[in-house]
């Protein structure tokens, strides 16, 4: 009986690495990049902020994937139980329904990765198109009464977006496409004040870098009021400091996520998540910060 842990076995060795593998594919740059340029171009309008997931606070795609594969995974049990061919077939078409609005959830966010993210993304969601196609073939078939090759070809789909699924796990986890880059930031924030220097150092609307203790900050002075936030976006690490400020907000100079500047919640994505905000406050024409709620 092997004992060994299952990570240092070599199936597990050759599932990570196949996980791993796309995202230094870097042929894949090569459609990627008119793609994303396509989904951009999308006339969504404030569509696009909601399929991101930014009024729900986290990204909206793995939610609604739920649906699709929930409906075939349950339609591939129900295929193999007796009576059950009627709710197995309804399954599949509701899953084929949901896989739309959870694919362009989906291409949304997709378009705004970089390019080693993108690539995994790209693989993702070819797999997934892979296990739509079957899933529509089996559909057809199963209405044609071939129910036989109706099941086949929903195996085979099934198979398909699993993979889909380990490749989106990996992207979410492993390439951290989708969490808070923001949410250690109470953790580096120091709780008593800092100083971040005089007023006069900081020219009005212009974001400028500094360090509050051990966290990179961007301060925007507004008149004699300053705004300090968390410098790294929360979206996917950018800079702020070298973002621009118009209208009360933030903009990210990465992938365009814009945060209010009075208490740092999103206005546009990508982002999802609020940039974290220091206290402030102005002693002898001098600018201090510290963490907010630590006196």
């Amino acid at each position: 009986m092997n004992t060994s842990p299952l990570h240092t076995r070599p199936w597990s060795r050759r599932l990570r690495h196949a996980l791993e593998a796309p995202e230094h594919w870097d042929v894949l740059d090569t459609p990627a990049g008119p793609l994303a340029d396509a989904v951009e171009a999308l006339p969504l309008g404030p569509y696009r902020d909601a399929l991101h997931g930014v009024w729900l606070g986290h990204p909206l795609h793995p939610a609604l994937v739920q649906l699709p594969l929930g409906c075939w995974t349950s339609a591939g049990l129900l295929d193999f139980t007796p009576g059950g061919r009627r709710s197995a077939d309804a399954l599949v078409a509701a899953g084929l329904l949901a896989a739309g609005p959870a694919a362009l959830a989906g291409w949304v966010d997709w378009a705004r990765l970089d390019p080693p993210r993108r690539r995994t993304g790209l693989v993702h969601a070819l797999s997934n198109t892979a296990g739509v196609l079957l899933y529509a073939g089996s559909l057809l078939a199963r209405c044609r009464g071939r129910h036989a090759r109706g099941r086949l070809l929903g195996l085979a789909g099934l198979t398909a977006v699993s993979a889909g699924a380990a490749l989106g796990g990996h992207l979410a986890y492993r390439l951290a496409a989708g969490p808070d880059r923001a949410a250690a930031v109470h953790r580096l924030a120091p709780a008593d004040w800092v100083g971040l220097g005089a007023l006069e150092d900081f020219p009005p609307g212009k974001p400028v870098r500094r360090t509050a203790g051990e966290l990179p900050v961007v301060v925007v002075r507004d008149g004699e009021q300053c705004h300090v936030l968390a410098e790294r976006c929360a979206h996917l690490s950018g800079p702020l400091s070298e973002g621009t400020v118009a209208d009360g907000c933030l903009r990210c100079p990465w992938h365009g996520s814009e945060f209010r500047l009075r208490d740092g919640q999103v206005v546009h994505g990508p982002a999802t998540a609020p940039q974290p905000v220091l206290e402030t406050r102005v002693l002898s024409d001098h600018l201090e910060v510290r963490l907010p709620g630590a006196g």
